[in-house]
């Protein structure tokens, strides 16, 4: 054995020797600040899994209640074609807008193959490629968006 480890082994029986065949009382309080430490931190996770929870519910909730403007108002005055572009009033084969807003929850029954309430089938499919169409600034997106994302 190499002197050096034999030194060490000393030093490490001097600290048991000076406490009684106890652990060094320094070890000891660092491993229970340690634990404490830890059970903290679980008990601050845990409760954000708490917390975040029912937030995540009700952003689900909120999803199905945002509304989407058929057409939003960069685009009143005008119709929608069936391919869902805006058109100028008239257009043949258009759809001319009621104004009216739908729900997250009927627009995403409606992307699932249901027709938007009120509305043909034709109409309907016209709304939902509008829809589709939207782009980020545009009234409806943030929405649209939201029933996009995945749960």
């Amino acid at each position: 054995m190499s002197e050096e480890a034999n030194n060490k082994d000393t030093a490490n029986n001097d600290d048991f020797a000076t406490n009684g065949g106890m652990a060094p009382i320094d070890k000891v309080a660092n491993h229970v600040a340690s634990r404490r430490k830890l059970l903290a931190g679980a008990i601050v996770g845990s409760s954000m899994i708490v917390t975040i929870r029912p937030a995540i519910a009700q952003a689900a909730g909120s999803v199905l209640n945002c509304e989407i403007p058929i057409p939003g108002p960069h685009g009143s005055g005008q119709s929608i074609a069936a391919d869902g572009k805006l058109v100028p009033y008239g257009t043949p084969g258009s759809f001319t807008p009621s104004g009216r807003k739908y729900t997250g929850e009927q627009v995403k029954s409606a992307l699932g193959g249901r027709s938007l309430p009120g509305t043909s089938y034709d109409e309907s499919r016209a709304y939902v490629n509008y829809i589709r169409k939207l782009q980020a600034g545009q009234s409806g997106f943030t929405c649209f968006a939201s029933i996009q994302m995945p749960r």
